[in-house]
């Protein structure tokens, strides 16, 4: 996807990964690998604008038995979901965490983990959102979530 001058795209998505987020946010290593802002050419009525992040491995982050803990999962989703806002809002706007509701099917060992985020609907203070987290290794479900946010004022 080509970014346009004046848009804000997987750089500046990148940089506000690493500025907006509390320090121990910043120590789970995330990384932007996509950032979906406009739909691409031909896409569908059901696109949605969104980011797909990565969560590396480590072991920092297994509970006992070597499988990666909730709260992790939990919290990369969250996060995942703010960088998701970014893409539907072309840009910053300060929002916080309103709900997060998650479903765990599977265990996750020893594999970096990744969040699809999807804004499903966007409203001027409101956004509905839901992340699916894969693992790395073979690409299938871990957990599915689905959230809302408010967006602030300023």
């Amino acid at each position: 996807m080509q970014q346009q001058a004046g848009e804000f795209g997987i750089e500046d998505a990148r940089r506000a990964l690493g500025e907006i987020f509390a320090p121990w946010v910043q120590d789970l290593n995330l990384a932007v690998e996509q950032f979906d802002f406009a739909a691409p050419p031909g896409g569908g009525a059901d696109w949605q604008p969104g980011a797909v992040l990565r969560l590396p491995f480590s072991e920092r982050l297994c509970r006992s038995g070597g499988t990666v803990s909730g709260q992790a999962l939990m919290a990369f989703a969250d996060t995942a979901m703010v960088i998701a806002n970014l893409a539907a809002n072309k840009g910053y706007r300060a929002m916080t965490t309103v709900d997060q509701t998650t479903h765990f099917m599977r265990a996750v060992t020893a594999s970096d983990v990744l969040a699809d985020a999807r804004v499903v609907r966007l409203g001027r203070t409101m956004s509905f959102g839901r992340v699916t987290l894969l693992s790395a290794a073979d690409n299938k479900p871990v957990a599915m979530v689905s959230s809302a946010f408010a967006m602030l004022p300023g």
